[in-house]
């Protein structure tokens, strides 16, 4: 079974909209794993316009499922906000500050020295790594150099393609999710999965290990209500 991350930033950023608790993040985030979620994910940035640090605080002491925070190492408060919380799952994403979304992965020849100094210190604290890549799989190799637990394919080039481009669109995530296999690193996913490319994807990339979903699920959630949505993401999974 691949594992179905729930990324919760919207329910936030519709809360933010208007101050206060409504809606209530953290009691969406346990209805969701009630619903059947494998995890939870957040992707705090500095200056909190959607999750809070407080909120990951919070979510840390109610959840049962995985958290899984994801966000660019290079903030230090964002660096501190993790080793406090210790998450199951740390995802290193190259973000820019005042980034609207993430939109490119890790040069993980690049970034090895300062990469792999990080990963030391989350695995020093018993805290799984996952590094944020493009499906190339140069990058998959220095991954492996790097030390990281699990590589995130980051899957906005296969998402944007149209049905009948999945195919020929999926062909470098297999590439590098095979190169991935050969290098003993685990796969997750994420970046504009929805109910129309999740089950081609999930289907082809061999030992997907999990997905990690926001956008689309909460949006679906609008019109389907969120315990059926969830259950349609978690079937679509179902190899």
């Amino acid at each position: 079974m691949i594992a179905l991350s729930v990324n919760i930033n919207k329910i936030a950023t519709l809360r933010n909209a208007r101050g206060g608790i409504i809606p209530n993040v953290i009691q969406h985030a346990k209805n969701i794993e009630l619903f059947g979620a494998n995890g939870i994910t957040v992707h705090p940035r500095p200056d909190e316009r959607h999750i809070t640090y407080q909120d990951v605080r919070e979510l840390k002491k109610v959840l049962k499922v995985e958290l899984n925070i994801e966000g660019n190492p290079k903030e230090k408060s964002f660096v501190d906000l993790v080793l406090e919380t210790k998450p199951s799952q740390v995802t290193l994403v190259p973000d820019e500050s005042g980034q609207l979304t993430s939109d490119h992965g890790w040069d993980t020849i690049k970034e090895k020295n300062f990469l792999s100094e990080m990963i030391q210190l989350f695995s020093n604290n018993q805290i799984r790594t996952s590094l944020f890549i493009n499906p190339n799989e140069k990058h998959v190799q220095g991954a492996k150099e790097i030390g990281t637990d699990r590589i995130e394919l980051y899957t906005e080039s296969y998402a944007n393609s149209s049905v009948l481009d999945f195919e020929k669109a999926i062909k470098p995530f297999v590439k590098a999710a095979n190169k991935a296999n050969e290098l003993r690193i685990e796969i997750n996913a994420g970046h504009d999965l929805n109910l129309e490319n999740l089950k081609y994807f999930a289907t082809n990339i061999p030992n997907l290990k999990e997905v990690s979903i926001g956008h689309a699920l909460i949006a679906d959630a609008l019109n389907y209500g969120m315990e059926n949505t969830v259950n349609l993401y978690l079937r679509a999974l179902l190899k």
